[in-house]
């Protein structure tokens, strides 16, 4: 630059001053809050395991739930879709009671049984607590996005132990085919420090093993091609199952409480009729085992629609601990028909059908070697990019934008997810009416 008084490196000094200082303020907050999140989740985990009757108080648990949101939580209630509309089109400051909202639903989802996961709470309490930091600091729209982003990437990390696929996952998950640069530095030293933080609280995150990874031949790409479309559709139908419920419940069910009170009577009723508790909570144990032995080739679909159930009728928690379960249990059953270690094809599906569902695909491959090792990353990186391709222009996040689509169809760019299937039938309508004029 001709007019700058200093060296490029130098100018940028107090940039990196500033936002290492705010990425490791975020950090602390962060990682603080979601080891206190993980610390009750255990303890409420194990409480219910051992007192599996609680599971009928369930309908109880939804209602208030659904009270509590509905007098104190309208504003934040959105979620993470909230989080990701904030950092497209700044508003206002999200409230800070989004924390405090979500950790307590999240916790109570559990307690009594309902199958969701944990990466929404640790998001939604990352981004909010970032957020507040914008009062602090005064800082503009343009750095209060960073800010936030740094907020994802701090909760995502921390709560699952994957320092650079949370990093990646803060700058990838706003948009489709595009990402966030000018955060990357925030981002990774957020995601970096949040989880050391959390291990310093004393957090431990479970190991998993893919066991024998085989040398890359003809059939293990092709074996991987073919699972990875398989953990695309199946995250594209788990979305559009969750997403038809929900409005399906809003629009037939008025008084918004009452919606999770019927959820939580159907996911009682549907354990009681199944004859096990494996399909709700985190199901962490069941993961597990999809990596040590052979599982019944239903357990996907039984994770499926427990947690349709639970987050479909308005339990709060999150989706992707869920996907994980679906993945690797999928994967599992996919092994023997493909003629795959079963432990490496559960790897792989725990991170494809993630990619899929989230449109993560570079996020959910560095997930993959962080948790696996780095000799599953062709096969990973294979299956979460042909997952995101075949997933289509759906996902678990619909405030998630179309930057670039992810194959020949054309859509405008900065669409909203929500907003594309509205769209699409509008294009339908339009050519078929210009085929019926010739």
């Amino acid at each position: 630059m001709k007019n700058a008084k200093h060296p490029e490196p130098i100018d940028l000094l107090p940039y990196m001053g500033k936002w290492s200082a705010l990425a490791l303020i975020v950090a602390i907050l962060a990682g603080s809050a979601s080891a206190a999140f993980l610390f009750t989740l255990d303890y409420v985990t194990a409480w219910r395991e051992a007192h599996a009757w609680i599971i009928w108080l369930l309908p109880l648990a939804g209602f208030a739930v659904g009270w509590i949101y509905l007098h104190l939580g309208k504003s934040v209630e959105a979620g993470n879709n909230l989080i990701i509309d904030e950092i497209h089109d700044p508003q206002k400051v999200i409230p800070l009671r989004m924390a405090p909202l979500v950790l307590g639903g999240t916790v109570i989802s559990h307690l009594f049984g309902a199958s969701v996961g944990r990466e929404g709470t640790a998001v939604q309490m990352g981004g909010a607590l970032a957020d507040q930091l914008t009062h602090v600091f005064r800082m503009d729209q343009s750095h209060r996005r960073l800010l936030i982003m740094a907020g994802i990437s701090a909760g995502f990390a921390s709560v699952f132990g994957t320092p650079l696929a949370g990093a990646i996952f803060g700058l990838e998950v706003l948009a489709i085919g595009r990402m966030r640069y000018d955060a990357i530095m925030p981002c990774m030293l957020a995601a970096i420090a949040a989880d050391q933080v959390g291990l310093a609280w004393g957090i431990h995150h479970t190991p998993y093993s893919a066991g024998f990874i085989p040398h890359i031949t003809f059939w293990t790409l092709a074996a991987t091609l073919a699972a990875g479309m398989l953990f695309g559709v199946v995250g594209m139908l788990f979305a559009n199952a969750a997403h038809f419920l929900s409005d399906f419940m809003k629009k037939h069910v008025a008084y918004a409480p009452l919606r999770p009170f019927i959820g939580g009577a159907v996911i009682a009723t549907g354990v009681w009729a199944v004859g096990t508790h494996r399909y709700i909570g985190l199901g962490i144990p069941t993961i597990v085992e999809s990596f040590a032995h052979q599982l019944p080739a239903w357990d996907f679909v039984g994770k499926i629609a427990f947690t349709v159930a639970s987050l479909g009728t308005g339990f709060k928690g999150g989706e992707v601990t869920p996907l994980f379960y679906i993945g690797a249990t999928l994967g599992n059953a996919l092994a023997p028909l493909l003629h795959m270690p079963f432990a490496m094809l559960a790897a792989i599906g725990f991170v494809g059908v993630f990619a899929g569902a989230a449109n993560t695909p570079i996020a959910s491959t560095v997930m993959a070697i962080e948790l696996f090792g780095s000799d599953i990353a062709p096969y990973a990186g294979l299956a979460c990019a042909v997952s995101y391709l075949f997933s289509g222009h759906t996902g678990i996040y619909r405030a998630q934008r179309v930057a670039h689509a992810k194959h020949h169809r054309h859509i405008p760019e900065g669409m909203r997810l929500s907003e594309l299937p509205h769209y699409l039938r509008q294009l339908r309508k339009k050519s078929k009416n210009d085929h019926s004029t010739k």
